[in-house]
């Protein structure tokens, strides 16, 4: 079941889709890379995989209308992930998956309050944008880029050299940086769904 849901973060409210499957054992909150929204279709397929592993999913907004210039600011999205994280009482262990820029919010909130955030998975994200967020981070991450999305894979390799707790990074052979090729995405899903089934059950 899908409910609409609303976070008030300071500024305009922040709209999302909440989905809990019966028998939840936790909930994953989707963030967002830039100029991307709640109705990114990967990543809404994403989200009915790890439905089907009996994962809740948060599909949000993390910036407003008019704020599509503040995509790279990541301690504006950091303070708005905080923002939605605690803005309610979960009652399920929570993971994140992030997405480009949403991967450097997602190991910020990692960083700043890991007595929360159980499991960090980034898909083709910037993770080297975190900055010094990398070093605090002891959420178990799971950073997943495509093969021949080269540039980006060695900023991964590279941010999980600096990760303070246990990462690790998985490559999709013959991926570009959407995952548009066939099956690429399914494989992210599925990768996604057994690096949260085992870090938050």
């Amino acid at each position: 079941m899908t409910v609409p849901v609303v976070f008030d973060v300071g500024a305009e409210p922040l709209h999302g889709d909440l989905t809990m499957p019966a028998g939840a054992i936790g909930v994953v909150i989707f963030v967002h890379g830039s100029g991307s929204s709640r109705h990114s279709p990967r990543n809404i397929a994403v989200a009915r995989t790890l439905q089907d592993y009996r994962l809740g999913t948060l599909l949000f907004d993390l910036l407003g209308e008019h704020e599509d210039d503040r995509r790279f600011d990541v301690d504006l999205l950091v303070c708005r992930l905080l923002r939605v994280l605690g803005g309610r009482d979960w009652g399920l262990p929570v993971g994140l998956f992030g997405a480009s820029t949403g991967a450097a919010a997602a190991l910020g909130v990692a960083a700043t309050w890991p007595e929360n955030v159980r499991a960090v998975v980034s898909r083709g994200g910037r993770p080297d944008l975190a900055g010094d967020y990398l070093p605090q981070v002891t959420t178990p991450t799971l950073l997943i880029v495509g093969g021949e999305d080269r540039q980006v894979l060695r900023l991964n390799e590279d941010a999980a050299k600096q990760l303070g707790g246990h990462a690790e990074v998985r490559v999709v052979p013959g991926a570009t940086h959407l995952f548009e090729e066939p099956g690429a995405l399914q494989a992210v899903a599925e990768l996604a769904a057994t690096w949260f089934t085992t870090h938050l059950s």
